[in-house]
């Protein structure tokens, strides 16, 4: 939504999309506040960020044929302590 905003703005203006759209201007203020300093998202969202190379290198290593399930035992055996609901998302 944040994209279509984004496309879209120049022509019709934050407040008329979000009117129609289902999200308030403040939200969409402040993600793009967050994409531009990365330091305000949250702890959880700054380390799935740190995670996602190592996540996909594990994914590309193993000829993209690892399951979610494999890539988390592969990630625990290199000593990288993540929940495997952050891997399969």
């Amino acid at each position: 939504m944040v994209t279509f905003i984004d496309v879209h703005r120049a022509e019709h203006g934050v407040e008329p999309i979000c009117k129609v759209l289902p999200i308030a201007p403040s939200t969409y203020y402040d993600h793009l506040l967050k994409r531009a300093e990365p330091a305000r998202r949250s702890a959880r969202a700054r380390r799935d960020a740190a995670l996602r190379p190592e996540i996909h290198r594990v994914f590309e290593e193993n000829w993209q044929v690892y399951g979610v399930r494999k890539v988390w035992r592969q990630l625990g055996r290199e000593g990288i302590a993540v929940a495997r609901c952050t891997v399969a998302g």
